[in-house]
């Protein structure tokens, strides 16, 4: 057969935690939204090869406000068994000090889109389930279990099994202790396949940093005992410190059409050796069963460097498609926006289809982690113009709109416009960084809105940029904003539009005529 070069990530941007599924000819992806709503992203393919966004889960049922940062929404599985979807996640209360505050859940859908049944609780004793459907009519719920007497930073401690009772809805029995990990630690994101008679367990170890590993073992038996296989672990970018894809792992397995198997894992695009502003992204490589029995990688441990451009043994070319915009002019938004905590509601987002128009009331600061009303999208290439068009009268200096880079509430840069009690409306930027908050002192005196923004990034650097919609050339506002800061932690760059009111919530508003994303290249 002849293969196809494709170029990883095969889901650019802010895509971590992937787990596949295979549903007749249709695969689905499955990521982690961690603070975003609507709540775990579901991506389509039928070639393994292209992936288009479908569907999120979690849209109304889900209310996130007040988690910190780093939180909320982890680690989806979606299996599949006579005729029911179903989709395992995490909702993370609390990730600092010695304990985790996490609560597993289980949703039930007749379709991948739904309609998605309520939550059902079924534990807290540590983060990323999966649910396991044994031919033999049995389920089973695997997850990580957290021990917080660990002297260890991270205190994963193994991975648990417990079977899961479909008519009580409930997990019910004996809990199994059925891996404790290796010496790479940092146990989690268990997955159980069953392949030629053997249970097979695939782990993430080593952290979601650069030590990031996927491991393997296998027993007969469902609940043990489990035999590390020799290779492990197998994907690794650990001894590759050159190569272009970091931090990869948690992975998940898929069987093609084509009869080969698959592997898709998180990985990092990393920029001048330390920064990842694009957050964790979903990658795929091909894996072999050797014939011991046990899966091989070809960027193994001992294997060559992680490269963007691989072969599959799939015939179909691939095309990205990156790009977003939406005019504001249809019935609901363009699908694809991202909300922080809760879905919106009318109190603050309305469509305005006389006018054509998005228009946002003030919500709390951009460092609040309960009603910042931003609507955002993921940034899903190192260069891109990001770019609207809004109407706006603040009246006070603690109203403000505009267009914003946003990593988390202590990370982000604001171009926005406001009012100045010498100036009146002016244009003006702020930069938050952890402790360090930075309002530029420079002030653009607007006459009247509507006003264009735009910002333009490149690598590790963005220019901001504005202008009347009557105006043919575009002025500078700021140019080469070092952007490193907008990286690390376990989520992506988003890029977005917002509007703050520190006077009283919802009592101003500003109108937006349309938002577009263009990439500028691939490099």
């Amino acid at each position: 057969m002849t293969q196809v070069q494709i170029k990883n990530p095969i889901i650019p941007g802010f895509n971590p935690d992937p787990n596949i599924l295979k549903v007749a000819d249709v695969y689905y992806i499955a990521v982690s939204s961690f603070e975003w709503m609507p709540g775990i992203r579901i991506y389509q393919s039928h070639d393994l090869v292209n992936w288009e966004f479908l569907t999120d889960i979690l849209t109304t049922q889900i209310d996130l406000r007040g988690n910190p940062q780093g939180a909320s929404i982890w680690a989806p599985q979606i299996s599949y068994d006579q005729g029911t979807f179903y989709l395992t996640y995490t909702d993370v209360k609390n990730a600092h000090g010695p304990f985790k505050d996490c609560h597993n859940y289980l949703v039930t859908a007749p379709t991948i889109t739904g309609p998605w049944s309520d939550s059902i609780y079924l534990n807290s004793s540590g983060f990323d389930p999966a649910l396991f459907h044994d031919p033999n009519g049995k389920k089973w719920f695997v997850n990580e279990i957290w021990d917080y007497r660990l002297t260890t930073s991270n205190k994963s401690a193994g991975v648990v099994l417990q079977e899961y009772d479909l008519q009580q809805q409930k997990l019910v029995g004996k809990v199994y202790k059925i891996f404790n990990g290796t010496a790479l630690a940092k146990t989690e994101a268990p997955q159980i396949y069953l392949h030629n008679s053997y249970y097979y367990l695939i782990t993430a170890e080593g952290g979601t940093g650069k030590n990031h590993s996927v491991t393997v073992c296998r027993s007969k038996t469902i609940t043990g005992p489990y035999v590390l296989a020799p290779n492990s672990p197998i994907l690794t970018a650990s001894d590759k410190p050159n190569s272009p894809l970091q931090c990869t792992g948690h992975a998940s397995l898929v069987e093609s059409n084509t009869g080969h198997w698959y592997m898709v894992f998180l990985t990092c695009r990393i920029l001048d050796h330390d920064y990842h502003i694009l957050g964790r992204e979903t990658a795929i490589e091909e894996v072999y069963w050797t014939k011991d029995g046990w899966l091989e990688s070809t960027v193994d441990g001992n294997g060559p460097d992680l490269t963007p451009t691989i072969e599959i043994s799939e015939t179909v070319q691939q095309v990205l498609k990156l790009d977003f915009e939406d005019n504001f002019d249809q019935e609901q938004l363009t699908p694809g926006w991202n909300f922080l905590r809760v879905m919106p509601d009318s109190s603050w987002l309305q469509l305005r289809e006389t006018e054509k128009q998005l228009r946002i009331y003030g919500g709390e600061s951009p460092a609040s982690t309960f009603n910042h009303h931003l609507v955002a999208i993921r940034q899903s290439d190192f260069n891109y113009i990001a770019e609207t068009e809004l109407n706006f009268t603040p009246k006070t200096f603690n109203e403000f709109a505009g267009i914003m880079l946003f990593l988390t509430n202590e990370k982000f840069i604001y171009l926005y416009v406001t009012y100045d009690e010498q100036l009146g409306t002016v244009l003006r930027l702020m930069k938050y960084d952890q402790d360090q908050f930075q309002l530029e002192p420079q002030k653009v005196t607007i006459n009247k809105t509507p006003l264009q923004l735009r910002i333009v990034g490149h690598g590790l650097s963005c220019a901001m940029y504005y202008k009347n919609p009557n105006e043919q050339d575009w002025h500078v506002f700021k140019e080469a904003i070092d952007t490193r800061f907008l990286s690390g932690g376990f989520t992506g760059n988003f890029i977005g539009i917002s509007v703050t009111n520190l006077n009283q919530t919802n009592a101003s508003y500003a109108d937006f005529d349309y938002f577009n994303y263009r990439v500028l290249s691939d490099k």
